[in-house]
């Protein structure tokens, strides 16, 4: 029967000491998290049958959502602790717009009976969420706020992809002239949703007009005040684009207030497809993000983490799929 490498052909292969190796097998501590890494990568390559201890399943899961929780944030959340509960995992919720200052991150890693991280569309800067993962306790980012290192876990939706198909549907109905109710500019998001509108502008000809596209906070009022300022241009657009479905709506009352029609004077999309898109007046055309999916995704990435077994794929972008409803219509005088 063939056995399994030794403890000395481990060390070799990993280029660590025997020392670092029985460590690591042991589950002792003071081991950087790379070089563990490395030792059991070369367990695997050398398909050993060294016993390989695997992590104690306890803790509970620190789920930090510093939002309020409806709407997109409810349902991601919602979705994280419907999930854990399968996995027999107990859940710490850190949530709430006061959250934002409460700084919890640099020391969570020694935070007694935590056993992993969830964090959604984090505010803190990279650099917390570098230290946090490098003090070894297995993190999942939910929607990046920013650019994450390769080697840390994350899920979102295809954002670039979702930008595009809606605003190529609109350039299929004629619109030509397409006002942007962007999102923050420092959001990973919006700058990937920008993206894809321009490229869907770019195929159908047209380059973007700086003055129609508005960054702000994704909420009703910025859509309100936004679509308002676009809306009393000289040559006004005949579409609008929230960043999100509460923008879109604001965008809605926004064409009320100056008695244009939706969609015969003006189309109005929106992303996410929250229960508010399906109950505006006009139904609201949007990009239905797979928000539950995006909480089941990360849960199951932290467990395998939790595991010690290897990911393959570290950031996972899941599709998006657009919903066409009644606010969206051909351009005005469109053939």
């Amino acid at each position: 029967m063939r056995q399994g490498p030794t403890v000395r052909d481990i060390a070799s292969h990993a280029g660590v000491s025997i020392a670092t190796v029985s460590r690591v097998l042991n589950e002792q501590e003071h081991v950087a998290p790379g070089t563990r890494e490395l030792v059991h990568q070369a367990i695997d390559e050398l398909g050993g049958r060294t016993p390989r201890r695997r992590a104690v399943r306890t803790g509970a899961v620190f789920v930090r959502c510093p939002y309020l929780l409806t709407d997109y944030f409810g349902l991601i959340v919602s979705s994280i602790a419907e999930t854990l509960d399968l996995h027999g995992r107990q859940l710490v919720l850190n949530a709430g717009e006061a959250a934002q200052q409460s700084g919890v991150l640099p020391t969570l890693a020694t935070r007694p009976g935590i056993g992993g991280a969830i964090v959604v569309l984090p505010p803190e800067p990279g650099d917390e969420l570098v230290a946090l993962k490098a003090a070894g306790l297995p993190l999942v980012i939910v929607d990046p706020r920013e650019t994450v290192p390769r080697d840390i876990a994350a899920v979102s939706a295809a954002h670039f992809a979702g930008a595009r198909s809606v605003t190529a549907h609109l350039t299929g109905l004629g619109h030509r002239r397409i006002g942007l109710l962007a999102g923050p500019d420092n959001w990973l998001a919006s700058t990937a949703r920008r993206a894809g509108h321009v490229s869907a502008l770019a195929d159908a000809g047209v380059l973007l007009d700086p003055r129609l596209a508005r960054p702000g906070e994704p909420t009703v009022r910025f859509g309100y005040e936004a679509a308002q300022h676009l809306l009393s241009l000289p040559e006004r657009p005949t579409a609008l684009v929230g960043f999100n479905d509460k923008v879109a709506a604001g965008a809605l009352a926004a064409a009320a207030s100056l008695g244009l029609r939706v969609p015969e004077d003006l189309s109005i999309a929106g992303f996410d497809d929250i229960d508010l898109a399906a109950v505006t007046r006009p139904t609201l055309t949007t990009v239905r993000q797979p928000l539950a999916e995006m909480g089941r995704i990360a849960v199951g990435l932290l467990i395998r983490l939790l595991d010690r077994h290897r990911l393959d794929a570290l950031h996972v972008e899941l599709a998006t799929e657009l919903i066409v409803r009644d606010s969206t219509g051909p351009a005005p005088g469109a053939a």
